[in-house]
């Protein structure tokens, strides 16, 4: 079993592999902005399964074209790894009949992602009314949807979040807990500018973010093979990673 990391635990370990005391105010400093660097890279380089939800608690108004969510809105579950924000809307499902809220209790109408242009053309007014069946982004916080809605919908957005950071109050994260080796290299090639050991050019180690970095994409490629075995889209659209011995039978 893999043994994680807490915010403390981290601390310790990347204090230790930078050879500083963990109450160094220039570590302190420096060492949000590393947790930040390395979880952002993480996330927008592997697909994550866990961070994909749903919330029901947004609404296409009667009249309205428009489904907001407010910026900075804490969209997942925030007992769910401390909650986060909406990156990416992967589906909309208008909730029907009017008026209901539980998707389970109702029916689903998944809206079909289209561009502005398409409703702009199309539904481009408020005398194009009906049940909505189209959606796209205006922008990061707000979807267009066409025709302009006759009633007052609920919608479940199914999409993937971003999560809280690791913090001394939010302890734990995905990444700390099942991929700390991971998370230790990505932290480690940001501090290596905190170290000055950056630039070939004067850098007293100018190997350390480049070691860093190299075991960082290693430790990838093998996260972003089980990320897409989970999703059954490793080798043929399977849960199976590609074996390097197997071959297809001869025709």
């Amino acid at each position: 079993m893999t043994t994680g990391l807490t915010y403390a635990t981290y601390k310790t370990q990347i204090a230790t592999m930078t050879v500083v005391d963990e109450t160094d105010a220039a570590f302190n400093t420096i060492l949000p902005v590393a947790i930040t660097y390395a979880e952002n890279r993480i996330y927008r380089e592997v697909d994550f399964l866990f961070s994909s939800t749903t919330n029901t608690s947004y609404s296409v108004n009667s009249g309205s074209r428009t489904i907001s969510i407010p910026p900075g809105t804490n969209f997942a579950d925030p007992t769910f790894y401390g909650g986060g924000v909406l990156v990416v809307a992967e589906q909309i499902n208008l909730i029907t009949p009017a008026g209901s809220t539980n998707p389970e209790t109702a029916t689903r109408v998944p809206l079909l992602p289209t561009t502005k242009e398409f409703l702009d053309a199309v539904y481009g007014n408020s005398s194009s009314v009906g049940q909505p069946k189209y959606f796209c982004p205006f922008d990061d916080y707000t979807f267009l949807v066409g025709p302009f809605s006759d009633a007052t919908y609920r919608v479940e957005i199914i999409g993937t979040f971003r999560p809280a950071s690791l913090s001394s109050t939010n302890t734990t994260t995905f990444i700390s807990l099942y991929l700390p080796e991971l998370f230790v290299m990505a932290s480690m090639v940001y501090i290596s500018a905190y170290q000055r050991n950056f630039s070939s050019a004067s850098g007293n180690d100018p190997g350390m973010p480049v070691t860093y970095e190299t075991q960082y994409q290693a430790l990838l490629k093998s996260a972003m093979s089980e990320e897409n075995r989970k999703k059954f889209e490793d080798a043929a659209w399977s849960s199976q990673g590609a074996s390097t011995s197997a071959t297809p039978t001869r025709g």
